[in-house]
């Protein structure tokens, strides 16, 4: 029982750290889109990335947005760079903060894989500017 209690606090905790950075809009996508084959891998991101890793409290969470999008770039994580890239908007890491993580990338991951982070980096930072822009017209 009081293991059900952790997993289930885990997963609160998560859950609100996980829209507190990717944004309510993001998680709404993601839960509407589970289906009985990644439910379970849904709650394991929820409990495991957002409930222990996120909440943690030896970082902050521009901090971690920063090594999350540097590991993600090293990867070629390309969908999920874009996704942290967006990200950064809630966690106060700074277009200039990004930057300076992709040129660690490429020093330390290499240059074709920070090459490919800076692309998306840009043309995320560059929708995010013209969505701005849009909202302000209306």
């Amino acid at each position: 029982m009081a293991e059900h209690d952790e997993t289930d606090r885990r997963y609160a905790e998560g859950m609100r750290v996980r829209r507190a950075v990717l944004g309510d809009a993001h998680v709404d996508r993601a839960e509407a889109n589970k289906t009985p084959f990644d439910v379970d891998f849904q709650r394991f991101i929820t409990e495991g990335a957002w409930g222990s890793l996120w909440s943690r409290p030896g970082l902050t969470r521009r901090e971690r947005s920063l090594i999350t999008l540097a590991l993600l770039a090293a990867a070629g994580h390309h969908e999920e760079v874009a996704m942290h890239v967006r990200a950064t908007r809630n966690t106060g890491a700074s277009p200039e903060d990004v930057k300076e993580a992709l040129l660690h990338v490429a020093v330390y991951a290499g240059v074709p894989a920070a090459n490919s982070a800076f692309k998306i980096a840009k043309e995320t930072f560059a929708a995010l500017d013209a969505a701005d822009r849009q909202g302000e017209r209306q």
